[in-house]
């Protein structure tokens, strides 16, 4: 068995922004990313800089939203609502994850359907669902099925083990996964046989935010191994994946960092181009 190829999402990003850049150059008008941050959490500030650079570098203008710690839950629904009216902002984006004092669906599903380009919004995740095409996939379900086709084009048949059941991750990637006509398993914390299970996957994706938990009692010789998780250690970065033990095993892997980060910011930008187009049909 040889080495896993390693998956470089930095790289993978940096097309996608590439061809993104020169299709936005082509509209009568900038698109606009309007990002909400409320309070002050230092992880989330690196996340939104970072989407700001990749917002520039594209030429999608990345305007900013601050309101402070103790805001109220109107005063968050009153700005996604001037957000929702105005005109010239052509997606929303609320930064997770929010104060505890504020009802995280209701600030998110208050976003207007046509701007939600994380894709969060109940309707767009019915339509998702429903294979409709006026759809905004979530950011990291689709990031992710970019690295999939990667490894392999057509992945029709193929057994998929999604170690997570989020509704931010592990469900939206099982349900497209499916409809790539991939056989989908969801595990999660009450799965029995977990090793078992994972080691049947031809394609196994772990968002579970156990950091190193997936060692290589559950991989199966040549799977595409994807890992979602991001998990701050003493050592570092760490994924939900021992990448060493993978390594050895899988065909195609991930790392973390600059595996599926990278990727999911580039999804945002290309949600955001889509939803100018969706918003200026004429």
């Amino acid at each position: 068995m040889t080495a896993a190829v390693v998956i470089n999402g930095q790289v993978l990003a940096e097309q996608v922004r590439f061809d993104l850049k020169d299709k936005v150059a082509l509209l009568d008008k900038t698109p606009e990313l309007a990002v909400v941050m409320v309070g002050h959490n230092p992880a989330s500030e690196i996340y939104v800089k970072a989407k700001e650079r990749a917002c520039a570098e594209v030429g999608i203008i990345s305007s900013q939203h601050h309101l402070e710690e103790d805001a109220s839950e109107e005063e968050v629904l009153d700005l996604i609502d001037s957000l929702n009216h105005n005109r010239d902002v052509t997606g929303i984006l609320v930064q997770l994850p929010l104060p505890k004092h504020l009802d995280e669906k209701r600030v998110l599903y208050a976003i207007a359907p046509e701007k939600d380009v994380d894709g969060f919004h109940p309707l767009n995740t019915g339509c998702m669902v429903q294979k409709r095409e006026n759809a905004f996939v979530p950011c990291t379900p689709k990031g992710i099925m970019r690295i999939v086709h990667y490894a392999k084009e057509d992945i029709t048949g193929l057994h998929a083990v999604v170690v997570g059941r989020s509704q931010i991750v592990g469900l939206p990637v099982a349900n497209l996964l499916l409809q790539e006509n991939c056989t989908v398993t969801i595990a999660h914390s009450k799965t029995k046989n977990l090793p078992e299970i994972c080691r049947e996957a031809d394609i196994l994706v772990v968002a579970i935010g156990k950091p190193q938990f997936i060692t290589k009692e559950y991989i199966k010789p040549g799977a595409i191994v994807v890992d979602v998780g991001i998990n701050r250690t003493d050592e570092g970065l760490k994924g939900d994946v021992c990448f060493d033990d993978a390594y050895g095993l899988a065909s195609y892997l991930t790392p973390v960092p600059k595996g599926v980060g990278p990727m999911t910011i580039a999804m945002l930008l290309e949600n955001t181009y889509q939803a100018y187009l969706k918003q200026n049909r004429s």
